[in-house]
């Protein structure tokens, strides 16, 4: 099944990309969430424009992606979530609850798709979390989890 995203799929494509996918991954998945469209030719047509704006917004954005990437590679991030005694968190960390962590610790507004984290993180401590700003920019930052009172 040919698709066209229209949003960026970790993996897959950015943003007017053509893909060809399985057929039960485009019509569950990317077709219901809104990461793609099904392939035309009237809607190959848009893909033009599609990319024409991505590739503006990114000549743009490099400069604003490399002062946000400093930003937080400079900042001291901390989350506290409920532990259990040893340090076993109940559940685990999501991506949004670092971006608020990061928003609370004055940094930058981040967009949590954009957030990886390293593995599920299930106990108190310290870990790396990438935030891919650009597709030539990555920041790292220093994630500590810590115990809530």
């Amino acid at each position: 099944m040919k698709v066209i995203l229209t949003q960026e799929v970790s993996g897959l494509g950015t943003p007017g990309d053509i893909v060809e996918v399985k057929d039960g991954f485009g019509r569950n998945y990317l077709l219901p969430q809104g990461f793609a469209i099904p392939w035309s030719k009237g809607a190959e047509k848009q893909v033009t424009s599609i990319k024409r704006a991505r590739s503006a917004r990114e000549i743009r954005d490099l400069g604003h992606a490399k002062e946000v990437q400093a930003q937080l590679e400079a900042l001291q991030v901390s989350l506290p979530a409920r532990a259990g005694t040893g340090g076993r968190l109940f559940g685990s960390v999501t991506p949004t609850e670092v971006q608020q962590a990061v928003k609370s610790a004055g940094g930058p507004d981040l967009d949590r798709r954009r957030i990886e984290l390293p593995g599920h993180i299930k106990a108190v401590g310290q870990y790396q979390v990438q935030v891919r700003l650009h597709s030539d920019v990555t920041a790292k930052f220093a994630l500590n989890v810590v115990a809530s009172k």
